[in-house]
């Protein structure tokens, strides 16, 4: 399975891009952001940087509607409403900056974040029976890659092959239900075995952050479209 990345103006809808945020949407986002990258520290626990990324998400965008939470090993999800009652939409799988191993790189998908995605998504979609998962996505805080729901949905849970691996192991007919023989035993091998190219949305937050500065200073009258 290889890896094709997108900039975020490519993935967006014309009608989504003609949309224009309010005056005030713009500085909380500019200055949460900010915040957000004054708090990263590449050898600081993915607990704490988890929480960073929460307190991002729900102060920027989504406190007054969704909930923005941990739920059962998945580091956050962002749910369908206020509560974390309704279902989930959307699966983020947090790494340390440090911790460059797990994580996706521009020509590495099959690594363990990406794998954690997987197992995550086959636990909402095959156990919680959730049809409302719409996007999974792996961060390092810097850099952020997104992935369409359907990537998982029809490689993964489709695949009458690896459900069957996945229920099996789920169910304890396996030799452990360790997570690490799903990683390495069930999800990596299959992941190699697909020769297809999948796509993600990718984009890297220091590539913004000096016209970020420039423009709470004030020292610039560029409008920072910023991701698009």
């Amino acid at each position: 399975m290889k890896l094709s990345l997108l900039l975020p103006k490519k993935s967006l809808s014309k009608a989504f891009l003609k949309q224009r945020p309010l005056r005030s949407e713009i500085n909380i986002f500019k200055s949460n952001l900010l915040k957000l990258i004054g708090k990263i520290d590449e050898i600081e626990r993915e607990e704490n940087q988890k929480n960073h990324i929460r307190d991002f998400l729900r102060d920027t965008y989504y406190k007054e509607n969704y909930e923005v939470n941990t739920k059962d090993d998945k580091d956050l999800v962002i749910h369908t409403g206020k509560t974390k009652n309704e279902s989930v939409g959307v699966i983020i799988e947090a790494k340390r900056p440090g911790n460059k191993s797990e994580m996706i790189s521009g020509g590495r998908l099959n690594c363990k974040a990406f794998q954690e995605l997987v197992l995550y998504y086959m636990h909402e979609r095959a156990d919680e029976k959730n049809i409302d998962v719409k996007y999974g996505v792996v961060t390092n805080i810097f850099e952020w890659y997104i992935l369409d729901a359907y990537v998982f949905e029809k490689y993964f849970y489709r695949n009458k092959e690896f459900l069957k691996k996945y229920e099996e192991w789920r169910h304890g007919q396996k030799v452990t239900r360790d997570t690490a023989l799903f990683y390495n035993d069930i999800a990596k091998p299959f992941i190699d075995s697909i020769d297809d190219e999948i796509q993600a949305v990718h984009f890297d937050i220091r590539d913004y952050e000096e016209i970020l500065k420039a423009l709470m200073l004030k020292k610039t009258k560029k409008n920072s479209h910023l991701f698009i």
